[in-house]
């Protein structure tokens, strides 16, 4: 026996042309490899920096709300946000302006394009001081604010700033070192234990450098285990872990957090939120399990789509107002020591979910009523249709093979499959060999009384040798009286009888081979 029950969701896939509009470059900016049809270079209009405050100019102006990417080159020519750059320009409201590396690193701010919305984030090479006095000057709706992003250089620090918001976090103690190697006297290290500040960590237990940028990450094992330490580190190839079993001394070359180790069962779960109403949760084999990472047919790391409780709902929410960061990726920890709970280990800022076109809708969607709510609240409206769902149509060659092979409508647009949801019962399954039967003999009814405390209605259980020896002498008694074959005997008494006839039958094979 197989019992499934399936729930399959299947969701328009987005396959549309990138909008086609002139490139437009300030004289000073160089030619760069970054494939944006769908945005322009800037500055647009030649105005130096004695510019008016441009706070309402998608509003009162006339013209398209101007939204400023002021990011690194290489973040904004990754797929996700392309795919959701596309989408904001597709709704005809926006003029997406790429500032490049050379603006940001090279020029003055004062030269830097004009907008009304800025996109900016720190990544490797960043000059965020710089881009913090851009916003000041300029003052344009930001959709992560830019000081709190000093904050995420500092695991110690974001551990604190999540707890000041009453966001759990894992047991922790910080340990700070102003050289390489110098003694501490509240760091205690035993074979399996440290103390810090007199806080006992046993092992296994989580070594962080308080450097955000460092994922070179150590959990050490107990001697009980077989001691030994697994180092975790982005992805190198197939690899996300290596196990060191000589390894059972903490590092003491710099400044670590250490913090108590969570089993999760070997997922890991990453929430990506777009404002504090909005997360998306993915989960994915953990990197502490074997070091080997999980990749589908097109070599990217298999994850899939997880259901927030309501609690980690709201853990998201108060992580991206913690830190005042709209666009926001953090770690999950999904725990059950006793009684599940889930725990915030790490906050990456800016962050966008992979290859999933049903993400990239919502966040453009999403984006769009933030910059029109703040710049041009009284245009916002809901579309009636994305504009780059709207599909082009088919050639008389295809119509002409939709028709042959029995497809309707004209509209070529694929679907994607979101997920599977199925409730699975096993096929292998034990005959009970019960045998129901309607007693209505008296003696089997005084010994149900027998042995149920009297009570008419009360349940009966006979385990042991002598209950099962009074039935079964009962029994022997009643089924010579239940002769079956008779011109009398109706279809219920044989069938009766000959219940009673294997209830005997069972009965005296356990005592033969129990019993005798």
């Amino acid at each position: 026996f197989l019992g499934c029950v399936h729930f399959s969701f299947l969701l328009p896939s987005v396959k549309h042309k990138a909008p086609q509009i002139p490139v437009l470059r300030s004289k000073n900016a160089q030619e760069t490899n970054i494939p944006f049809p769908a945005v322009t270079f800037g500055p647009t209009d030649g105005r130096g920096p004695e510019g008016m405050d441009r706070r309402n100019h998608g509003a009162h102006g006339g013209g398209k709300i101007r939204i400023g990417v002021c990011v690194m080159e290489k973040k904004v020519s990754c797929s996700p946000m392309e795919q959701i750059l596309e989408r904001l320009h597709a709704f005809g409201e926006f003029e997406i302006i790429i500032f490049g590396d050379k603006v940001i690193l090279e020029d003055p701010i004062e030269s830097w394009p004009l907008c009304d919305c800025l996109i900016a984030f720190y990544s490797a090479g960043y000059p965020l001081e710089k881009a913090e006095k851009y916003a000041v000057l300029r003052r344009p709706f930001l959709v992560n604010e830019l000081d709190p992003q000093y904050l995420l250089h500092d695991r110690s620090k974001v551990y604190e700033h999540l707890k000041l918001f009453g966001v759990p976090v894992p047991t922790y103690a910080v340990v700070r070192r102003e050289h390489p190697n110098q003694e501490l006297n509240y760091f205690i290290e035993q074979d399996d234990f440290i103390e810090i500040h007199g806080k006992r960590f046993c092992k296994p237990f989580v070594e962080k450098p308080i450097d955000g940028d460092d994922h070179n990450i150590m959990i050490y094992y107990p001697s009980y285990a077989g001691g030994g330490m697994k180092e975790l580190f982005r992805k190198v190839g197939n690899r996300s872990s290596e196990f060191y079993p000589e390894v059972r001394k903490v590092r003491r070359d710099g400044s670590y957090i250490y913090e108590e180790f969570m089993p999760t069962g070997g997922t890991d779960v990453k929430v990506y939120t777009i404002g504090p109403g909005y997360a998306h949760a993915e989960a994915r084999k953990s990197p502490v399990v074997d070091g080997v990472v999980m990749r589908n047919s097109d070599g990217k790391e298999v994850r899939y789509p997880v259901l927030l409780t309501p609690t980690e709902k709201q853990i998201a929410r108060n992580v991206c107002q913690a830190f005042r960061q709209a666009v926001c990726g953090f770690d999950l920890l999904r725990c059950d020591l006793g009684e599940a709970r889930s725990y915030v280990c790490d906050v990456n800022g800016w962050s966008f979910v992979k290859s999933s076109y049903k993400y990239y809708d919502d966040a453009a969607c999403i984006l769009r009523k933030m910059f029109l709510d703040e710049k041009a609240p009284h245009i916002y409206t809901i579309p009636a249709h994305l504009p780059w769902r709207i599909s082009e149509p088919a050639q008389p060659s295809d119509a002409v093979r939709n028709r042959e092979q029995g497809t309707v409508g004209i509209p070529t647009q694929s679907e994607e499959l979101r997920c599977v949801i199925a409730v699975i019962r096993h096929g292998d399954r034990t005959p009970k060999q019960k045998v129901k039967l309607k007693i209505t003999q008296e003696k089997l009814l005084k010994l149900m009384l027998k042995y149920n405390g009297g009570k008419a209605h009360a349940e009966a259980k006979l385990k042991s040798a002598l209950q099962l020896q009074d039935l079964l002498d009962a029994t022997r008694i009643l089924v010579p009286r239940a002769r079956s074959g008779r011109e009398s005997d109706s279809d219920a008494e044989v069938e009766h009888a000959e219940k009673l006839r294997q209830v005997r039958a069972v009965l005296e094979e356990v005592f033969i081979g129990k019993y005798s």
